[in-house]
Parts: C-alpha cells; structure tokens; sequence
C-alpha cells in the first residue's frame, strides 16, 4: 500500500496513477478535499500544445522556465515536467474536464506573462477549481479511500526507510496507525509563515518540510519565495487574499499615500503590467520610504474604469472586496500590500522520479523543488502536480512492488505515539495561537520582499526566543475538536521552516529573482547555485547541471513583445 499525504491537485493525481496500476493507496488531508489550495489557482495551466501558435514546442517552454527562473532551476526537471505538459493535459481530458476552445474545438491557450507563445491552457477564471473537481470525480470513480479530516504528525522510519505515517483525526482525536511501502509528500508550502498571504488559515504551514526533515530528508531553496504584488490588508482574518493581477491587467493604477502613480519611478515604460517580483518591489518600497497607506499599504484604483469593464472582467475581484470589505470598487481603491504567495524551493527531490534521501518517500508538487528557481513562470505549477503527480505515482509503484518484506520499528511508532500524548498533556502558559503570530511577524520584519544580514540576524534571535517559549505551550482539545493540537504541530511546522528560510537567505548574498539582499542588491555568479539545508549539516551548496543545447540556444531569442501585455 502506498500512502499519499495531502489532497490537493499533486496528492490526487498521485493517488489516480496508483490506483489505475492496481496499487493500493490511502489518500489523507488535513482540509476538505473539495476545498484544495489547488482550488484557489485562477490563470491557467502551460503546455506546449501550439494550438494558437504552431511555432511553439517544449523546448521554448523549457527555454522560459530556466531563463524566468534566473538559471537556479533544475533543466533535467525543467526538461520533464515541459516534455511531459501535453501528456497531462490529455490526461484531465480523459477524466472529464472542459477547457475553453476555440470555434473550431481546438484547446484555447493564452498569453501568460514570460511565455515566448500563447500556451496557457485555461477554465474561465477557476482553472484550478476544474482541476481539483475533474481530480476529485476520478478518484471517487476508481474508489480511492481519501480521508481528509486527518492530521499527519510523523513519518515512521526505521534504518532510512519510510514504512509508514501516524497521525490523528481533527473531529475526535481517533490515533492512526498507518503502514505503507511507500509515501509522497503532497501537503504543500510554507508560505503561512508570513503575516500576509494568499494561502487561508492553517494551509501552506510548513508541514511537508517538518515531516521530511524529521524522516531525514533535506529542503532545498527554501529562501526562494515568490511574493505577489497584491494582497488586501484588511480583514485581518483574510490578509493577503488576493486582488487578481487582472486588475492591473485591465488599466488599474497604483499610487501611494500622497498621490503619486510610483511605478514611474520604477519601470516607467511598463508602469502596473510590469513583473510580479519588480511591482512587489516598487510596493514594499514604498511603504518602507514612508509614502505607504496609515495601515502599511498601497492603493490600486479601477474606479476610473467603465463600471460595465469592472462588472464583466473583474468579478471575483468585485464581488471578493464587496464581501470581505462591504467596499465598492467602481468607486473607492482598494488598500493593497505584497503578500507571501509561493514556495519555490521545497524538500530535494531527484528530477527523474522525485524521490528523496529517504528509501521510499517521495515529494511532489509546491512541498517539492527543483522547477521554478528564484521565479515561477505563472500557470507552471499546475502542469508540475499532473506531470510528477503521474510519474512519482509510478516511481512508488514499482518500489512498493519491488519490496519482499517491509522493515518497522516499534521504537518509531511509540516516539510518535509519545508525541501526541506531551502534547495532550501541555498545561504551559504559552498560546499556540499568540506564538503562530509572533513567528509570522518574525518572518514579514526580517524575511519579506527584501532583506539584509542585521535584519535577518536578528529575525533568527527572534526565532530562538520563540523556539525557547514553545517548550511551554498549553494545548487544550475542546469539544469542537481537536484544532488547538493541530495548531501546535502547524506552530512546529512553521519554526522549522522559518529557521531554513532565514539561515539559507543569509547565506544567498545576492539579489536574484524573488530574493532581494539590500546589502547585495547584484547577481553573484558564484551563488548560481541551489542551497540545501538540513539542521544537522546545515546547508550545503549544491551546482546545477548544464543546460542541453537544444534548449540553451532558444533562450538567446529576442525578448517576446508585451506590449499592453501584463507580465506575470
């Protein structure tokens, strides 16, 4: 049997390869699977498919993921995922999903910014909601098991093998005991670690890096997060929902507290359709010069557009802010500030199966690395969970058959047994949920759009205090369940991804990409290279294999023009 943690986009198509090659597989979340953060991905999904632009081929869709990922993406795994984008397409067409077409039937494909040709694949604006569906309806057709109301706490390992995971049910607190050949890793990023951030409450905590690292797996590029230019402050229970770049798409104009349209200052020909990572910039400049709002942000105004434009190509942005705000956008500008939005590094996977240094574990999707480098081609991440989702589902296939008896360790199972019960048991007088916030204001001061050696310093003095309170924490199971124990190993989770991201942005003296060093603002040649860290060797420099000529040659093309184009 073969488990796969998380239930997301990645987790089902894993789960889907398994089932069709007459595995047995155990898919288990933490939220609704209904409810995936793979729900949440509006733009599109890229594969080569030249169906707008017969010039188009995967070796250009490889030439611009490596050239947009600032040359720290893996090209084997770049080379894998672009090969394979046509394939995965078909694959969610055999499953029931309707794309946009042309007259003729042809799949449409739009522009997304960085991409030589239209190749973005899209449903309306909800083409990750149609990915999760047409996954979710599959998975109910082959009768896969998912569980997703249970929380994973520890993966069993005995002698560097995985044999399984334990965990608890979020409702009653039922222990699970679950034995598998093999594990992927589906549950996610880190970019709850930040105060704001596209990803909801308790998601995206850092849950993938804490399981793999304590199996003994290492993380690579956890400094690498890419920050969106437009995320709402207020209500602070949804800070960071997005504003959809569609806004600036459409004619939206930033200006700051004092009036200013700024992005002159910063592209001036480009002005709001610039790069995600050059406006988030501009913004996090801004606010920290003193010309930001009262409560640390920008403002973005449609309101000077046709209110009929607003109403049929901005709906969800409309009907969000209506919601969360009771604010009229065709109106009144909305209080925008960058928020965390995507882990581009994750756990180190190799590029050919996405195995691990774990015998038998494997991670896929946003909770692994090797594809986007220091910046994500938009619409890249939802081809990468069908192409690995598929591949890594055969690669634990063939290793859980392979398998003539399955090690375990009573010693494993009982330290994690233990665990829960400490916890259970914690009577201390720290909150889980004070510290949760104290850490995301940890990282927002001294990890955000742009850092420095004093403040990242002095965010890993900060990290230790915390680190130090968590020893007393008080966890309290209530009688609507058992979220307060989930909230502590999500606290666990965080710490542990926090401490990998400010050591290995410390070590990245350079600007490149999403990572910007204030006392480094130049390329290093010599840090073209990925970080690994681990807490027991730390980190590591790791070099990245040549790129093949057949794709370095295209990435000498002139620049694709974007006039009136956003760039994403």
């Amino acid at each position: 049997m073969v488990l796969v943690i998380g239930t997301g986009g990645a987790g089902l198509r894993a789960a889907i390869e398994l089932a069709e090659a007459g595995v047995d597989v155990l898919a288990v979340g933490k939220r609704p699977k209904e409810d995936a953060h793979t729900a949440l991905a509006a733009g599109g999904i890229n594969a080569a498919l030249a169906t707008m632009d017969p010039e188009d081929s995967w070796q250009q869709h490889a030439a611009d993921t490596l050239k947009e990922s600032y040359l720290l993406a893996d090209p084997r795994t770049v080379q894998i995922v672009t090969q394979g984008a046509a394939r995965g397409i078909d694959d969610l067409e055999r499953y029931g999903m309707a794309f946009a077409r042309e007259e003729d039937g042809r799949i449409s494909q739009r522009f997304f910014g960085a991409h030589t040709f239209r190749r973005t694949a899209f449903t309306g604006d909800y083409t990750g909601l149609e990915i999760q569906r047409t996954l979710v309806r599959r998975a109910d057709q082959l009768g896969i098991p998912v569980l997703d109301s249970v929380y994973i706490t520890r993966l069993l390992v005995h002698e560097g093998a995985v044999f399984g995971a334990y965990g608890f049910d979020l409702t009653n607190g039922r222990r699970y005991l679950i034995h598998a050949d093999a594990v992927i890793l589906a549950a996610g990023g880190h970019t709850r670690i930040w105060r704001r951030t596209s990803s909801r409450r308790d998601e995206n905590t850092g849950d993938s890096f804490r399981l793999a690292v304590e199996a003994g797996a290492r993380l690579r590029d956890a400094e690498l997060v890419q920050f969106h230019p437009s995320g709402i402050i207020e209500p602070e229970n949804a800070a960071g929902t997005l504003v959809s770049e569609a806004a600036r798409g459409e004619g939206g104009i930033l200006r700051n507290a004092l009036g200013e349209r700024f992005m002159a200052r910063y592209d001036p020909d480009r002005m709001e359709l610039s790069t995600r990572d050059r406006v988030a910039l501009a913004s996090y400049t801004e606010i920290k010069e003193g010309r930001g709002t009262a409560k640390g942000g920008v403002w973005l105004d449609v309101s000077h557009l046709p209110r009929q434009t607003i109403m049929t190509r901005l709906p969800r942005v409309y009907q969000t802010l209506l919601d969360l705000q009771m604010l009229d956008i065709t109106r009144e500008p909305i209080e925008i500030a960058p928020t965390a939005h995507y882990s581009m590094g994750g756990v180190w996977v190799r590029p050919e199966d996405h195995s691990t240094d774990v015998s038998g574990l494997y991670a896929i999707g946003e909770a692994s690395s090797g594809l986007h480098g220091a910046n994500r081609l938009g619409g890249n991440s939802l081809i990468e969970l069908l192409v690995y989702g598929r591949l890594t589902g055969r690669a634990a296939a063939a290793y859980s058959q392979s398998l003539t008896a399955q090690p375990r360790s009573a010693s494993a199972v009982a330290h994690a047994r233990a665990e829960i019960d400490d916890l259970l048991t914690a009577d201390g007088p720290e909150n889980v949920r004070a510290l949760q916030r104290a850490l995301r204001n940890t990282m927002t001061e001294h990890a955000g759009v742009v850092r420095d050696e004093e403040g990242l310093r002095a965010g890993l003095a900060e990290l230790s205090v915390i680190e130090k309170r968590m020893e007393d924490v008080g966890v309290h199971p209530d009688i609507a369940g058992y979220q307060d124990l989930a909230h502590a190993f999500d606290l666990k989770s965080a710490a542990l991804a926090a401490r990998a991201t400010l050591e290995s942005a410390l070590e990245r003296c350079e600007t490149r990409g999403c990572h910007n060093r204030s006392d480094y603002p130049d390329q290093d040649p010599a840090l073209q290279v990925n970080l690994v860290w681990s807490p027991t060797t730390g980190i590591t420099r790791e070099s990245i294999p040549a790129v093949p000529d057949e794709i370095s040659s295209l990435m000498e093309r002139e620049e694709v023009s974007t006039e009136g184009k956003l760039v994403e």
